[in-house]
């Protein structure tokens, strides 16, 4: 309720400041002017004010407690409390009970959504697991048994088990995703109200109500009751849009006293979400024991090791085979038992599957064969096949994997994930991916596979291939005066393949040396003969170039963990600087171009406050040896056009700059800014825009000898259906067009 009136709070004061700044251009009399706005601002605000302005205090037992003492006491507290759990492992049981109240052609596009029956609408799952957490705020799932009436590869449960990770003493709630209003300058964001005082068995107990300052989804509204022997949370509810999830949550906390009293007991969440007309409902009960609680402060033995190694952090197990889906079996580990609609669901899915396996074996194939394709063009997968590995893939037909700019127009993506892990932490990747943009008219296509056969040493061997971007000779700009910001030099194009086979191996933790080769065959577009008249000198339809590449990469003091054998790089508060040189050889394996690159790079995102973070690029780079004709591409100058998730676009790719300029510099200068923010400007003035997640400031600089200097700025937002940015770009301090990206967002995480 509290949060529809701090709504309506907004609504009345946006409406009273537009009218009035109205009112003020159009009226000449300042005396009448004030008067009319004090009138106009009290009609507008006191009515919302009166049914919103809860009393701040409240007498119990003849005296008076104020919600902001008590407040300040909790916000005292929770870093200490955030902090004082350093470990613990404890069973969890879950249970999902998943209902379809509304479904169309789209509800195959929800990635936790499944392949139904006609006539099943409820669904159930549970899910015993245990779970390692390590402060700070870091949850390892192993899980041991899982039965259900859904899908094992298609349960919305994984999506929501951030629901059931929470340290709500944290800055953070879900995973980074919401502002605890017990942050310590939660009242910065959120309001909070005493709403009642109660004696349980001699403990006093505050409820506290919470609603957010500002129309957000990275805020929620709820309520807390805290105890006043040791100002601990002892039930915390909260009501919140995330993802396209409108949850409400419940959360219980061990009793005064015990070792489980900073812990959740038991998590009770409802959830909605409504999909382009499909209304899905699901609710969830979980139960938690613990055991081997550790607090901070206490020591225990542990072995030596580097300062930046985080492995007790992150002890990850899981093992697969001890993994249990056998519905009789379950019984013994439940610990919410069945109830009468529990049961019912299980009987009703039971039925329908015998019948729908009697149906089959008289349905014609020619029916079976089309229903099967349907399901492949239009399904999400995520196959296993227990020893050989697994894929991953989003479904085939798949409008969300669209993206549109002005520069490169229409564009679709698709991709494909292979694991396949080995004895010893040893991993395979297999990553293809295929697209098709519009406006080249060209097809895009990429395999690019990795295997880890040194995990511990993050020693790989690489084998990327595919095509690239459309291509043109440094000659040919040489002859005909280089790039232009609308390339009319396509017709001078050339297609381009490669293969790059390279080892990586950290000899240092932070240091990576990468060495291998780069070949390519570029072959021209149109006709020889219309180029004639523009390389005097060569006569191939084909350049071939082969080129020994080297590319050393370091991050000082870089934090990490080790999973099994495998090392995994985690973060670090420095930069990561890299060099990367490659030499094309004229005459080796019949390459026909010749060339040297360098090119130098430091990049860093620095996160400060909450949810937010400032990312900075710099890099430079240069073609050497110039003396035949070589085709200019850089690696970290360059353009992608396909689909980008809104993630990869920090990237040195600019927004506006014509295809042409990636290639016409045999030099370039880049910087990149890129400041993010919850919510910096929109949700602050439009209600309206309330789904807005991040905002993004953009700064792109780059110099070339004939660009001195080009630069971008640009703004964007990113909501949970879907990325939007507008760029301005300007030439030597003259502006030269605007533009904007438009990317689909919906599931791609």
């Amino acid at each position: 309720m509290r949060c529809k009136v701090i709504n309506n709070i907004i609504i009345f004061r946006s409406f009273s400041h537009i009218f009035l700044s109205i009112f003020a251009q159009t009226k000449s009399c300042n005396t009448l002017r004030q008067f009319i706005q004090i009138i106009l601002y009290i009609m507008l605000t006191f009515p919302a004010l009166q049914s919103w302005a809860a009393p701040r205090n409240i007498t119990y037992r003849d005296k008076i407690y104020y919600a902001d003492t008590i407040i300040n006491k909790v916000l005292q507290q929770a870093p200490t409390y955030s902090k004082f759990i350093k470990e613990y492992h404890a069973d969890y049981y879950m249970k999902e009970r998943l209902n379809i109240d509304r479904k169309n052609g789209f509800f195959r596009y929800l990635p936790f959504m499944f392949h139904i029956r006609n006539k099943e609408r409820q669904f159930i799952r549970e899910l015993y697991s245990n779970v390692h957490y390590t402060a700070p705020d870091i949850y390892d799932q192993k899980k041991i048994a899982s039965v259900g009436t859904i899908p094992r590869r298609s349960s919305l449960m994984d999506a929501m088990i951030e629901y059931f990770h929470s340290n709500i003493y944290s800055n953070t709630l879900l995973y980074q995703k919401i502002i605890s209003p017990l942050t310590p300058g939660g009242k910065k964001y959120y309001h909070f109200e005493l709403d009642s005082i109660n004696n349980i068995n001699g403990d006093i107990q505050y409820k506290i109500s919470f609603t957010p300052r500002h129309k957000s989804d990275q805020l929620v509204c709820g309520s807390m009751i805290v105890s006043d022997k040791s100002w601990s949370i002892r039930r915390f509810s909260f009501v919140g849009y995330s993802d396209l999830i409108h949850f409400e949550s419940d959360i219980e906390f061990g009793a005064l006293g015990s070792a489980a009293e900073l812990l959740p007991v038991s998590y009770n969440l409802a959830i909605k979400v409504h999909f382009l007309g499909n209304k899905i409902r699901a609710s969830y009960l979980t139960a938690i024991t613990y055991h081997g609680i550790t607090f901070s402060g206490l020591n225990h033995p542990r072995r030596k090791k580097s300062k930046y190694d985080l492995s007790d952090s992150f002890i990850l197990s899981s093992d697969t085979t001890s993994y249990s889906s056998d519905r009789n079996k379950f019984k013994d580990i439940r610990q919410i038992p069945l109830d009468s609609i529990d049961q019912n669901i299980y009987n009703t899915h039971d039925t329908l599957k015998t019948q729908e396996e009697e149906l089959k074996l008289q349905e014609s194939k020619s029916k079976i064969l089309w229903g099967g394709i349907g399901d492949f063009l239009l399904d999400r997968y995520n196959i296993n096949f227990n020893n050989a590995g697994s894929i991953r893939c989003s479904p085939i037909i798949n409008p969300f994997l669209m993206s549109y700019s002005k520069n490169s127009g229409f564009a679709y993506k698709q991709t494909f994930k292979y694991n396949k892990l080995f004895p010893d932490d040893k991993l395979l990747r297999i990553a293809p991916a295929i697209g098709y943009n519009f406006k080249e008219k060209f097809f895009y296509w990429k395999v690019n596979s990795e295997y880890n056969y040194h995990p511990s040493k993050r020693g790989s061997i690489h084998i990327d291939a595919g095509n690239g971007n459309l291509i043109y000779g440094a000659n040919i700009l040489s002859a005909i005066g280089g790039g232009s910001t609308q390339s009319p030099l396509s017709v001078y194009r050339f297609k381009d393949y490669y293969l790059e086979i390279y080892h990586s191996l950290e000899l240092l933790n932070g240091l990576e040396l990468n060495t291998g080769i780069s070949g390519h065959r570029r072959t021209a577009i149109i006709p020889h003969s219309d180029l004639i008249g523009a390389i005097q000198n060569e006569r191939h339809l084909a350049y071939n170039s082969l080129a020994p590449r080297i590319r050393l990469e370091w991050t000082p003091a870089l934090y990490y963990y080790m999973s099994g054998k495998r090392k995994v790089n985690f973060k670090s508060s420095f930069p990561t600087f890299s060099v990367d040189w490659e030499r094309g050889i004229k005459g080796m394996c019949k390459s026909n171009c010749g060339y040297e690159r360098w090119e130098f790079d430091m990049q860093h995102q620095i996160q400060f406050g909450l949810l937010q973070s400032l990312y900075y690029r710099v890099g430079t780079g240069l073609y050497t040896n110039q003396k035949s004709l070589y085709f200019i591409d850089f690696l970290n100058f360059t353009r992608n056009n396909l689909p980008e998730q809104w993630n990869d676009q920090q990237s040195s790719s600019f927004q506006l700059l014509g295809a042409d300029w990636y290639n016409a510099s045999s030099k370039y200068f880049q910087i990149h800014l890129i400041y993010e923010s919850p919510f910096f400007i929109i949700p602050r003035i439009l209600k309206i825009m309330q789904n807005v997640v991040v905002e993004r400031f953009y700064f792109n600089l780059l110099t070339t000898p004939k660009l001195k200097p080009y630069y971008e700025i640009g703004y964007g937002v990113g909501t949970h259906y879907f990325n939007l940015q507008a760029y301005g770009s300007f030439k030597q301090q003259k502006f030269i067009e605007t533009g904007m990206k438009f990317t689909f967002e919906l599931f791609d995480k």
